[in-house]
């Protein structure tokens, strides 16, 4: 079994920041600012793991999500782990501030 350690606080914002630019395909808005990374950690092989959610559990676009962590890590960590989870559940309140005018100003009412 993979030993997971935290990452460093200067880490941890520097991978969130990235992340920033992978963009959910049905919304429009980042997946940092919809609430759907759950966590980032380490595994003992020095890859990045990942756990995170999506707005449904059907929701058929998770290879479009993983190129795009692909794209938006490439320079950021060697290797990323994704951990699909869907506990707790996903919910509008997990929004930040900045996702919601996002969304306002794609025309969602939120």
């Amino acid at each position: 079994m993979n030993e997971v350690k935290e990452l460093s606080p200067e880490r941890y914002d520097q991978v969130l920041e990235a992340m920033k630019e992978i963009i959910d395909p049905e919304i429009g808005v980042n997946i940092v600012d919809l609430g759907l990374v759950y966590g980032l950690q380490e595994s003992s092989d020095g890859a990045l793991l990942i756990n995170m959610t999506l707005t449904s559990a059907g929701c058929p676009l998770t290879d479009v999500i993983e190129e795009q962590t692909a794209q938006a890590l490439d320079n950021v960590v060697d290797a990323f782990r994704i951990n699909w989870v869907w506990m707790p559940p996903w919910g509008p309140e997990r929004i930040t501030e900045d996702g919601k005018e996002m969304m306002r100003a794609i025309g969602f009412s939120i």
